[in-house]
């Protein structure tokens, strides 16, 4: 059963779980965001209750600045993150917070990348809907795995 709440993506990358989540955690800048838009600033301390900000700009030098904290980390196979909180457990108010997770699923010599979005509520799982979750999060699963097969 589908839930209203979450939005995902998936792609099957012809790459290891270890090269996908190395590109994922090390080249964040290179994919994070789909072009034309760059993410200039990655701060990430990965582990439960790190940081999780990333700074995301626009070709016109708008900035978008979004902090948030890690909830699990399993190196290679799942990340978790949310931007309702910041490092030190500290809540934000915000009407567009989700809980992030990104799996790296082994298949065969291939890794089954997903990333979830799992909102509070429907409205916010639609409002994210239109503001294009599936064209974005689509790009920028298709730059994640032209750089990790390129890397394989």
């Amino acid at each position: 059963m589908s839930d209203p709440h979450e939005l995902s993506v998936t792609r099957l990358i012809k790459a290891s779980p270890e090269t996908v989540w190395r590109i994922y955690t090390g080249r964040t800048r290179d994919w994070f965001c789909p072009r034309p838009w760059t993410t200039p600033e990655v701060d990430w301390d990965l582990r439960p209750g790190g940081r999780a900000d990333v700074v995301l700009a626009s070709p016109e030098g708008e900035r978008h600045p979004y902090r948030g904290v890690f909830l699990e980390v399993v190196p290679n196979r799942k990340l978790v993150s949310t931007s309702a909180m910041t490092e030190g457990w500290v809540p934000q108010p915000g009407e567009m917070n989700f809980i992030r997770t990104d799996t790296f699923e082994p298949e065969g010599d291939d890794t089954r990348y997903t990333a979830r979005a799992r909102h509070w509520d429907e409205k916010a799982a639609q409002a994210h809907r239109d503001m294009g979750f599936e064209q974005d999060w689509t790009a920028v699963t298709e730059q994640l795995a032209e750089l990790a097969e390129a890397a394989q």
